[in-house]
Order: structure tokens, then C-alpha cells, then sequence
């Protein structure tokens, strides 16, 4: 079932321009959500298009519990998943992605 929410996730954003979209399956390491989807926008007015079109075409299934949004990023919190829109440059200088590889025990559980 989490398998088939975060491909729909992956689809709606790469079906919006979203890029480098990647998938973590956090459940090994014990991490407060079992998926983390992160994807790099174009620029900050692509990034909040990319979450409208979450909430356009995943709502009613899904439960935007928290939706935090920055000038840098926009975090949205789905209960057991968690997606990260970001633009290039911010990926770069967070390195999420290696952080959740770290968690993980430097075991990659990514998934593109």
C-alpha cells in the first residue's frame, strides 16, 4: 500500500517537472516515517506549483498532517511519509539525502 502511495507521489511530481525525485525506505533504520520522497523544483514558484499539485491530486487520500514551507524549502508531512520539494541549490547545500543514508547505516535504501 505505502509502496503504491509514494509512486503515485513520484508520478504526480515528475508528471509536473519535478526532477531527481528520490525514495528512501526509512523503515530499517527506525526514522519517524517509513518513505521519504525528495524532489528539485526550478525555482521557488515551481516548488510551491509542485505542492499544489500534491494537494490537487492527492487529496481526499491523503492526509496533509503538516505542510512547512520556507524560502529554501517545503516539507510536507503525510504521517508515515514524508516529501521534501527543494530547488538544486538548496539540495546541495542539505544534503538530505546523505543524511538518510546515514541513518540507514550507509546502506542505500534509495530507490529512483
Amino acid at each position: 500500500m505505502i509502496d503504491r502511495r509514494v509512486a503515485r507521489i513520484k508520478e504526480i511530481l515528475e508528471g509536473k517537472k519535478g526532477e531527481d525525485v528520490a525514495i528512501f525506505d526509512m523503515t530499517p533504520s527506525g526514522y519517524f516515517v517509513d518513505r521519504v520522497v525528495i524532489a528539485t523544483s526550478s525555482s521557488d514558484k515551481h516548488t510551491a506549483a509542485l505542492l499544489d499539485s500534491l494537494k490537487e491530486q492527492l487529496k481526499p487520500e491523503e492526509e496533509f498532517l503538516q505542510v512547512d514551507a520556507s524560502d529554501e524549502w517545503i516539507v510536507v508531512d503525510l504521517g508515515d511519509i514524508l516529501v521534501h520539494l527543494m530547488t538544486q541549490p538548496y539540495r546541495q547545500k542539505y544534503q538530505i539525502e546523505a543524511f538518510l543514508r546515514e541513518l540507514l547505516g550507509g546502506r542505500s535504501s534509495e530507490s529512483t
